[in-house]
């Protein structure tokens, strides 16, 4: 059974955590003619470690397709700071808006582990794009 077409996966590792990004573009809560442009993102953290981690803070950089920088920080995602013990994963959705076609997110996540060590779990770059948009290679 088909399930559509295949969704761009990027996957960063820092330490013993991993963090999937998938990003979806969203039409029905777009409009071009108005220069909105909505992306959904899926993100993965998986905590490939011996020891409980939890993800405390956020802080995401979101550049638009005319390099106008946005950056976002605060506490947990989606109102939760997740505990993470060794092998489980959290998963959440979450959404951003352009004024721009396309774009890009990146950032980090600020994990404590139980010994109180404080580290930055880097969030890989991802593009924003339509599925409809041509491509290039310059």
């Amino acid at each position: 059974m088909s399930r559509g077409p295949p969704r761009d996966v990027y996957e960063a590792r820092t330490r013993d955590i991993v963090v999937r990004a998938q990003p979806v573009y969203q039409p029905a809560q777009s409009d071009p003619s108005r220069n909105q442009f909505t992306w959904s993102y899926t993100m993965e953290i998986e905590n490939h470690g011996a020891e409980t981690v939890q993800l405390v803070s956020r802080h995401w950089i979101i550049t638009d397709a005319q390099n106008r920088v946005e950056e976002v920080k605060g506490p947990g995602v989606v109102g939760e700071q997740p505990t993470l013990k060794p092998r489980e994963a959290y998963r959440y959705t979450s959404a951003c808006p352009l004024t721009t076609s396309s774009g890009a997110m990146r950032g980090s996540y600020q994990i404590v582990t139980e010994g109180g060590e404080i580290f930055e779990a880097e969030i890989p770059e991802f593009s924003l794009h339509r599925p409809e948009a041509v491509k290039r290679m310059n």
